[in-house]
């Protein structure tokens, strides 16, 4: 029987590295929230109704656990991966600073279109319009702009989407490690092994602090949390490049490994715009208190989510070695299947 080979050691090492590093972390950035007094008060905002009050250490500790793992083991040399963590300072900085001091929607949006900035800057940006395969590919400036600009809407997009659906204990943990183990899995058969190993931070890191963000949480996210782990997936999703695996046949994967924080977002934006309210206010309107109206328990709520969340990242996986046909067939009944739940959702009457 042959042994495992180096390279799933090695993924193994890094999720236990990634895990013991996320715990110990987490418990050092609790008490120092606590001593800063970065907390989350009950009753601070509307949609806040936890009973009693939280350190919001979560984005501290993720952000010192990724920083650690990927300088024990030397990751910092390839370009998508420091390229992540430039995009990601400014939204961790913003991030934190709104935690502390609840910023407008204009300032946390600006750290947020200046972390695709800082990724384009880079040279790691969306090229979708630059490839042959593509039935608007042309080269120039023009086409290299518009990859530009949909590289800017997928990284704030995906920020955004993210910090909106943390809405329970565990939830964004849940979606986000099972977005990177499968980016983990995409990346191992594409043969880009230092996103493979970074995708397995990332999973360790979500397993790690899970523990301590489950309900009843020790620890929130907050913003400087949900966006960050946003912007790393939202890269790593840029980053990953199938190989022998038609681009007709791929192109959607990273969309539907996110899908659910991206559902979440567009309820969200289609229902507020639709009621005449302002996008970026809090409520208790996202799809996880959608479905508590609809008499599912808080658990349960958050385990239709998630494996929701398995069910279609394992279908993405699937679609890589699938005909174009068949590939764009399953994305496009999913997309189809999205959209009724939407409707559905969006006309529950007396959401508040």
């Amino acid at each position: 029987m042959q042994s495992a080979t180096p390279t799933l050691i090695l993924i193994f090492q890094t999720l236990l590295a990634a895990l013991l590093i996320s715990m110990l972390a987490a418990v050092i950035s609790i008490w120092f929230a606590r001593r800063i007094h970065l907390i989350d008060r009950p009753g601070s905002a509307p949609h806040k109704q936890h009973e009693k009050p939280v350190p919001l250490a979560g984005g501290i500790a993720l952000m010192a656990t990724l920083l650690i793992g990927e300088y024990f083991f030397g990751n910092f040399e390839n370009k998508i991966i420091w390229a992540s963590f430039i995009a990601a300072l400014p939204v961790f900085v913003f991030g934190l600073w709104d935690d502390f001091k609840n910023l407008s929607p204009i300032v946390k949006l600006s750290g947020q279109v200046l972390a695709a900035l800082f990724l384009i800057r880079a040279g790691v940006y969306i090229q979708i319009f630059e490839s042959p395969e593509f039935f608007l590919y042309g080269t120039g400036k023009f086409y290299i702009y518009l990859d530009w600009l949909l590289t800017i809407l997928w990284v704030v997009g995906i920020a955004n989407a993210f910090n909106f659906v943390d809405s329970m204990d565990g939830l964004l943990l849940g979606l986000g490690g099972t977005a990177a183990g499968f980016f983990m899995l995409v990346t191992l058969d594409s043969q880009q092994l230092q996103l493979t190993q970074h995708s397995a931070l990332i999973l360790g890191a979500c397993i790690g602090l899970y523990f301590f963000n489950a309900s009843p949480a020790m620890l929130f996210l907050g913003d400087s949390g949900a966006q960050t782990l946003g912007v790393m997936l939202s890269v790593l999703a840029i980053g990953y490049a199938p190989r022998g695996a038609n681009q007709s046949s791929s192109w959607f994967v990273p969309i539907m490994l996110l899908i659910v924080p991206i559902f979440d977002a567009c309820l969200v934006i289609v229902s507020r715009l639709r009621q005449g309210k302002p996008v970026y206010t809090a409520g208790l309107d996202h799809t996880y208190h959608r479905l508590l109206r609809l008499g599912l328990a808080p658990n349960r709520a958050v385990l239709v989510m998630q494996v929701t969340s398995l069910t279609l990242n394992c279908l993405a996986f699937m679609c890589l070695n699938q005909p174009p046909l068949i590939a764009n067939l399953v994305f496009a009944i999913v997309l189809g299947l999205g959209v009724v739940m939407l409707v559905i959702l969006d006309r529950q009457a007396n959401w508040v």
